[in-house]
C-alpha cells in the first residue's frame, strides 16, 4: 500500500488538532470495521466555517483525511462543505489506496454530520 507524500505529510504534520471549546456543532462517526473514530467541531459565523478541529483515534490515512477536511471546509459557506464528498478529499490528498477510502467517508460523514447538526440548532 503506497500513501502519497500529501497524506504522509498531513499524518506527520496534522492541521487543526484538538478540540474547540463551546463550539457551535460536534459530531463524532466511527467505522466499526476498522475501530477509526473521528470527532469534528464547528465554530460558525454568518453561514460560513470560522474555525474546524478534529480529533481522531485511528491509522494515518484517517488522522490525514481528517487534517485535510479541517483546511477543505475552513472558511467556506456550510453550503460549499456540505459539497466536500470522500472523492474530492482523496483527489486533495493525491490519491487514498482503495484499502483506505473508507477513511475520506468517514471525514465526509463526519463533517456532514456536525453541519447537520448546527442547522438543525438554528
Amino acid at each position: 500500500m503506497m500513501y502519497s507524500k500529501k497524506l504522509l505529510h498531513y499524518f506527520s504534520h496534522p492541521k487543526n488538532m484538538g478540540k474547540i471549546k463551546n463550539s457551535d456543532a460536534k459530531a463524532t462517526v466511527g467505522n466499526p470495521v476498522c475501530g477509526d473514530i473521528l470527532t469534528l467541531y464547528l465554530k460558525v459565523k454568518d453561514n460560513i466555517i470560522k474555525d474546524i478541529k478534529f480529533e481522531t483515534l485511528g491509522c494515518a490515512a484517517a488522522i490525514a483525511i481528517s487534517s485535510i477536511i479541517t483546511e477543505m471546509a475552513k472558511g467556506k459557506t456550510l453550503e460549499k462543505a456540505l459539497k466536500i464528498n470522500p472523492q474530492k478529499i482523496a483527489k486533495e490528498l493525491g490519491g487514498v489506496p482503495p484499502i483506505k477510502m473508507h477513511c475520506t467517508h468517514l471525514g465526509a460523514e463526519a463533517l456532514h454530520k456536525a453541519i447537520e447538526k448546527y442547522q438543525s440548532k438554528k
